[in-house]
């Protein structure tokens, strides 16, 4: 068990018991540093016992957590391949998480979302709290926001709004449980996140999900959340949707508002060598593996792309003027 367990208890007591919004999506409070400041990591699509790099990616990872003095790490899903887990005691679990992400500073609080390949294994194993007595690092919910102070994070489970994996899921099993039936899941879900952003008093709002919204990569753009989704993003002023899903690094910018889509999806098996323009601005691609940094003050957010070396590759700087956000 990793050396966090009574922080980890604290915030999942919290995650229960702690509601001060009318929205239905459950509140996790993680406190910035004493200084006001927040700094974190992001790495998805990852869970390969180790191989395709995993195990290079994470102790790069351990290097730059430790550099950054991160508060905790976010997963943007894919966290188990090919097909989840099969229970609570999958060893999988240890194999491809508490195995392989040992350094030191990695043993903080892990945020994640479910991502389509956690979705074809047992999801509610993956949900568990017993999973939490192997590591008390992992904390896995469908969709929560993550109050950081400075910053809200809300997590949003994304693999629902996508058609083909409900009509056309070939010879993959994906577990509904809890989510069928999609229109009723995905209506309230939009309903709860809409709500949420609009009583957020935070300077910054990050948006975190599995797929897609914007990418030039294999996947490219996922239609049913640019049509569902991306709306709600904007006129609440949501600063970056994150994501993993491709198996890339990526930086775009929006034409038509402020927002600007980040993905950080190359934990494990990437190079993919697809590249398809798309509407919006390309400002970084990268078609390998890595990982992502954030930093944060209240009017200033500083991110960082890099790569299986830890070299870093592409920079974000965004600045907002103070206000009082009580």
């Amino acid at each position: 068990m990793a050396p966090t367990s009574r922080t980890a208890s604290l915030l999942l007591l919290l995650t229960f018991l702690f509601s001060s919004s009318s929205s239905e999506l459950q509140r996790i409070l993680h406190p910035a540093k004493n200084d006001g400041s927040l700094s974190l990591l992001v790495v998805g699509d990852w869970g390969r016992k180790g191989q395709f790099n995993q195990s290079q990616v994470a102790e790069k990872m351990g290097e730059i957590g430790e550099e950054l003095d991160i508060d905790f790490v976010i997963s943007t899903g894919d966290n188990f391949y090919e097909n989840g887990l099969t229970g609570v005691d999958d060893k999988a679990f240890e194999e491809s998480f508490t195995n392989i992400f040992t350094a030191k500073s990695l043993q903080k609080q892990w945020y994640s979302v479910l991502g389509n390949h956690d979705y074809r294994g047992d999801v509610l194993a993956q949900l568990s709290p017993v999973l939490q007595n192997i590591d008390s690092r992992w904390l896995c919910l469908r969709s929560f926001v993550l109050d950081a102070e400075i910053a809200d994070f809300f997590f949003v489970d994304t693999t629902p709004f996508v058609v083909k994996y409900w009509n056309e899921a070939e010879n993959h099993h994906y577990d509904w449980r809890e989510v069928s039936p999609r229109e009723e899941y995905i209506d309230n879900l939009l309903k709860d996140l809409d709500e949420a952003l609009k009583e957020s008093r935070a300077p910054w709002k990050f948006v975190v999900g599995h797929h897609t919204m914007r990418s030039v990569s294999e996947h490219g753009d996922t239609e049913e959340l640019l049509e569902n989704l991306l709306p709600i993003l904007k006129e609440n002023g949501v600063d970056l949707y994150i994501n993993g899903h491709d198996h890339c690094l990526e930086h775009i910018s929006s034409r038509d508002s402020s927002l600007h889509y980040l993905t950080s999806g190359g934990g494990s098996k990437a190079w993919r060598g697809t590249y398809t323009p798309n509407d919006d601005n390309l400002q970084f691609f990268y078609d390998g593996q890595g990982f992502m940094s954030m930093q944060m003050t209240e009017t200033s957010a500083n991110m960082v792309f890099y790569d299986v070396f830890g070299q870093a590759l592409h920079e974000l700087n965004l600045t907002k003027q103070f206000h009082s956000y009580l």
